[in-house]
């Protein structure tokens, strides 16, 4: 498997692009800013993007969006809960002066149990609510990508819309510390991890 990282826009927002080495086929996973970067990359890789996954709809992982969906024609997917976000004005974008082409809306509602398929790579949607109603992360291939729910050493802020503590907490004990250890963690933001890592070491996790 193909994993790309690229840290994008004035939150540093960490933009993933997945690939298989069989087929070539690729996705995208929260395109924050900088599309031509993106698609450097993406040629570079010389991958077919079929898929941009949203862990969630804030605005400093869909500002490069509606490029890249010019530029490729792939299907866009995003929670339910969050699919509304995508087109409207936000409280980041408010509070900090960021204005992004606004994006067509989603072509695919995910749902958590749902199955992402990239040429022979295959991705579980988790539904992990508490950064947003609708925040998932996607689970495969021996690692997870994780949006803002959960952090190196660290969790998602919940001060926001839709936010919630408790629910948040409640998704990374049930959905992500069931995970083995050696699980791979690719947050939104900051540095790789482990859930072994996590599960020893994040203080919002200890008793």
């Amino acid at each position: 498997m193909i994993v790309e990282k690229l840290v994008v826009g004035p939150f540093d927002t960490n933009c993933y692009i997945v690939g298989s080495e069989s087929n070539r086929e690729g996705m995208i996973v929260d395109p924050g800013d900088k599309a031509k970067e993106i698609l450097k990359k993406v040629e570079d890789l010389q991958l077919d993007i079929k898929l941009i996954a949203l862990t969630h709809g804030h605005i400093d992982h869909i500002g490069a969006l509606k490029k890249i969906k010019e530029a490729t024609g792939a299907e866009v997917a995003v929670h339910g809960d969050d699919a509304k976000s995508i087109g409207r004005k936000q409280p980041l974008s408010m509070i900090f002066g960021l204005f992004y082409p606004t994006p067509p809306p989603p072509d695919r509602l995910l749902k958590d149990g749902d199955s992402i398929e990239v040429g022979d790579l295959h991705f579980a949607v988790l539904h992990t609510p508490g950064h947003t109603l609708g925040g998932i992360c996607l689970l495969g291939e021996g690692v997870v990508f994780s949006g803002d729910t959960l952090f190196d050493h660290s969790v998602g802020r919940t001060d926001l819309p839709g936010g919630s503590y408790d629910k948040l907490m409640g998704s990374i004990q049930t959905k992500l510390m069931t995970l083995p250890d050696e699980t791979i963690v690719y947050p939104g933001h900051g540095p790789d991890t482990t859930i072994g890592a996590e599960r020893k070491g994040n203080p919002y996790l200890q008793d």
